[in-house]
């Protein structure tokens, strides 16, 4: 059992009763869960052609903050109720629903809209700056142009869950767990990681020297920067031309054209690049291995600025080549 605990008092994990129990969490601590300018539809419509495949999704993202729009179709689940084939199958028959009849998406995004007049107004205002005519032309690039996402919102992550998931779709299906807390008063707490928040993150604090980079927009990302110690980096980075044990985003695998290594301490410092072959999944782990295409190239370190706004990575990063080639240091790409 997990246990949060606050100098206030402990919190205990406890289960959801039912899958709307857990929608109206995931409607409780929406914005925080999903981020800025992204935005839940918590409506069921059945879609789909008649004759044909026709069911019903949880809900629905619209992801507007970056200058790519994206939609996801939601799909939430209990992991007490044997998930993984049930998620699989109900995520195929989205995207068959999408592609046999995108008008009745396009219509239930519209209804749904109009009946939320602050979403609809954030809509209206991101089209003409975007580049979309108004509303009904931004819902029709979501709906027939934009490739088919996917986001599985669970309580508790089954440890094979992504691995399958990847091996089952060529599309990008997100994973959300969202856990839930209460102390013996009956309040609660949330734990979860935020929706693509390590694409926009920048490490650090207000209370940098330098100011707050513009965050890179999810479609122009190609490039993950890898913490790595010296050992891995000679034996692997520059040994083997891979980097293995990956965890990616699903929906950024199929950008990823560039791999820079960060060099831990004493170097503390971006030194190497290379072209990226292949993602490949690595052994059963929901993990991926990045092969090069060629040999990693030295490039003019990038470095950590004591006391700078951006702390060293611990983790995987995502950028630009284009940012991270004109960068002096760490501050210059997030």
């Amino acid at each position: 059992m997990s246990i949060l605990w606050t100098p206030s008092g402990s919190y205990r994990r406890v289960e959801y009763a039912s899958e709307s129990d857990l929608e109206s969490a995931i409607v409780e601590v929406q914005h925080d869960l999903f981020g800025a300018n992204r935005f839940y539809l918590d409506v069921k419509k059945k879609i789909g052609a008649k004759g044909g495949i026709r069911n019903v999704p949880d809900g629905y993202l619209i992801d507007l903050s970056g200058r790519e729009p994206r939609l996801y179709v939601v799909e939430n689940e209990l992991a007490a109720h044997d998930p993984l084939r049930h998620i699989a199958v109900q995520i195929l028959q989205f995207s068959l629903s999408f592609e046999s009849e995108p008008h009745t998406v396009k219509k239930v995004l519209f209804d749904t809209l109009n009946a939320e007049d602050e979403v609809k107004k954030r809509c209206e205002a991101y089209a003409p700056r975007n580049g979309y005519r108004n509303l009904d032309h931004l819902l029709e690039h979501l709906v027939w142009e934009s490739p088919f996402g996917a986001l599985v919102i669970i309580d508790e992550l089954p440890e094979n869950l992504e691995t399958v998931l990847a091996k089952r779709f060529q599309f990008g299906v997100e994973v959300l767990e969202l856990a839930r807390f209460e102390n013996k008063n009956g309040d609660r707490a949330y734990h979860f990681a935020p929706f693509l928040a390590d694409l926009t993150d920048d490490l650090g604090d207000e209370g940098g020297a330098s100011p707050k980079l513009s965050p890179v927009s999810a479609a122009d990302v190609d490039t993950v920067v890898v913490p790595a110690r010296e050992e891995g980096f000679q034996e692997t980075f520059i040994g083997e031309n891979c980097w293995y044990a990956v965890r990616l985003h699903a929906t950024m695998r199929g950008q990823i054209r560039y791999i820079a290594a960060y060099r831990v301490a004493p170097v503390q410092a971006i030194t190497h690049i290379a072209p990226v072959k292949s993602v490949e999944p690595w052994k059963d782990t929901g993990k991926w291995c990045l092969h090069f295409s060629e040999r990693a190239k030295e490039i003019a370190p990038v470095g950590l600025i004591k006391g700078g706004r951006v702390k060293a990575p611990q983790s995987l990063r995502y950028t630009t080549r284009e940012r991270l080639m004109a960068a002096k240091s760490l501050d210059d790409i997030w």
